[in-house]
């Protein structure tokens, strides 16, 4: 039976059977250290759960609008004004199942077949697999430390294309974990809008911050559209929480995508997320944060005595992209043999990068000190035996 062409064009996820296969051989008895799924080892905060417990005991399960609970709209609008300097209607944010749900919507309404995306390589490959579900080419443009790991506003002028209609950015990055700051995000933002096209920016580890101060694109431009997220700084991944922020004249053409494509996002989770911005919730999250940090710091030098830590390191999220060139030029196999030898998981750069993935990983600090330092023990012990 044949398929829809643009399916093809989906790659497999392949951390995802890197992980079923770590699972398997934890269900058999393996200490598996996990370094390679982007969700921390913390709960959701009390306060959250505390928020749900009591709107399902509401009853709070019915349908919300479309473009979600007005009172959480107010609330996301808040954060960017006192945390970003941004002022934002509350009108502009819609609510959506996950940072996923923004994706759709936003790639559905900014571009289809014949328009063509820049995005930076590597990169989350959802990203790349939503455009191509559009109907759109990605131009993934190959980045380094020259660029600090991002499209900056000199590569958006040098890829950018008759038929280019958007550009996209994530800062931080996944897989990179590294920001552009308030001049690049203005300069990226006016090379777009030079050349009549949309800008769409990636802000689900806003927050997860350890070099730069947190900063959002809506704080220099009310033009660019943004992805943002429950999941990874607010900690609430299963809860399936997400939000576009839109320029005001795409709200009306995005709530109706929204009522046609899931309706609404979950109930309980939108009464849930009123806690995460509460300041007994931020206490939480921002020592969450420090913690982070701290995992950060002690993997890169854990890393350095064997010569593998980045040469520009991560400023956000909870990932560092390592080089294993020396070792391998087949990053899948080698992290096959990785978690086969030492049950060690990280993730294959193959993954994010079209482009030198073959040769790159990915490795998640969402566990604790004492393991990442014993994963780091295993892995100086796996690279001897070459």
């Amino acid at each position: 039976m044949s398929w829809n062409s643009r399916v093809e064009r989906v790659a497999p996820f392949r951390v995802m059977s890197l992980l079923e296969a770590a699972q398997a051989r934890e269900a058999v008895g393996h200490d598996v250290i996990h370094l390679e799924v982007g969700e921390p080892d913390f709960a959701t905060p009390a306060p959250v759960v505390a928020a749900g417990q009591a709107a399902l005991t509401a009853g709070h399960t019915r349908y919300t609008p479309a473009a979600g609970l007005p009172a959480l709209r107010e609330a996301i609008a808040g954060h960017y004004s006192k945390h970003f300097g941004a002022e934002v209607d509350p009108a502009r944010v819609l609510i959506t199942p996950g940072a996923s749900g923004a994706l759709l919507l936003a790639s559905q309404l900014l571009v289809g077949p014949g328009d063509r995306v820049l995005m930076a390589d590597p990169n989350y490959p959802c990203n790349r697999h939503f455009m191509a579900l559009a109907g759109a080419e990605v131009d993934a443009v190959p980045v380094g430390t020259e660029s600090g790991w991002q499209l900056d506003a000199d590569l958006v002028a040098r890829h950018w294309r008759d038929d280019t209609r958007l550009a996209m950015l994530a800062s931080p990055s996944n897989p990179t974990g590294h920001m552009l700051d308030a001049e690049q995000l203005a300069g990226v933002a006016a090379a777009v809008a030079a050349r009549g096209g949309q800008l769409l920016v990636d802000e689900i580890y806003q927050g997860l911050c350890y070099d730069l101060e947190p900063l959002s694109v809506a704080s220099v431009t009310p033009d660019a559209f943004v992805v943002n997220s429950f999941s990874k700084y607010f900690g609430m991944t299963g809860w399936r929480l997400g939000w576009l922020l839109a320029p005001a004249d795409a709200v009306e053409p995005l709530t109706r995508l929204a009522q046609n494509v899931f309706l609404a996002a979950p109930t309980p989770a939108q009464h849930a997320a009123l806690a995460a911005f509460t300041p007994e919730c931020r206490e939480v999250l921002e020592s969450r944060r420090v913690e982070l940090g701290r995992r950060r710091d002690a993997l890169l030098a854990g890393l350095a005595r064997l010569g593998l830590a980045p040469s520009l390191p991560p400023q956000g999220a909870f990932y560092l992209w390592l080089d294993i060139s020396r070792y391998s030029r087949d990053s899948q196999a080698f992290c096959r043999r990785l978690l086969e030898e030492e049950n060690v998981a990280i993730t294959p750069g193959i993954d994010f990068a079209l482009a030198g993935g073959e040769h790159h990983v990915r490795i998640a600090f969402t566990t604790g000190i004492a393991r990442l330092e014993e994963a780091v023990s295993r892995l100086e012990r796996f690279l001897a035996r070459g």
